[in-house]
């Protein structure tokens, strides 16, 4: 069975890789995506996730890293013909958005979601998190 693991993945954390690396060892093929809004500023290129993404599941022979600009999240599953989409979550927060994400996608396209339990060690990291600390590092 083909995966998708979407994201913005702005940036990549361990808690994403912990979570790709998972979900290649459940899955036939996973598809890890970064995700681009063309109304959001992102924190860095499209082009550095994907290097970064790519560094990420290098060892992964099952997983392929592809971009989405704009459009929703169901018109890329039907473009690549996938049906499964995985999520990663922290906790309660996390689930309750992720939720009302899920019963969207497959009330739009009978796209099903896959959640995954971040590791406890790892719950606590955000790419928000990542990303202001590494900026604060810089000066």
């Amino acid at each position: 069975m083909r995966a998708l693991f979407p994201g913005s993945f702005d940036p990549v954390t361990q808690g994403h890789q912990d979570i790709l690396r998972r979900a290649a060892l459940l899955f036939d093929e996973v598809v890890v995506c970064a995700m681009f809004n063309s109304n959001k500023i992102g924190r860095f290129p499209v082009t550095e996730r994907l290097a970064r993404l790519r560094a990420a599941a290098a060892d992964l022979s099952n997983v392929t890293v592809d971009s989405h600009t704009g459009g929703l999240l169901v018109d890329y599953c039907s473009r690549v013909g996938i049906d499964l989409v995985i999520r990663g979550v922290r906790g309660v927060a996390d689930l309750d958005y992720e939720m009302t994400m899920a019963r969207m996608n497959h009330e739009l396209a009978g796209v099903e979601t896959f959640f995954m339990a971040a590791d406890p060690a790892m719950a606590h990291i955000s790419s928000t998190l990542v990303a202001t600390v590494r900026q604060q590092d810089l000066f």
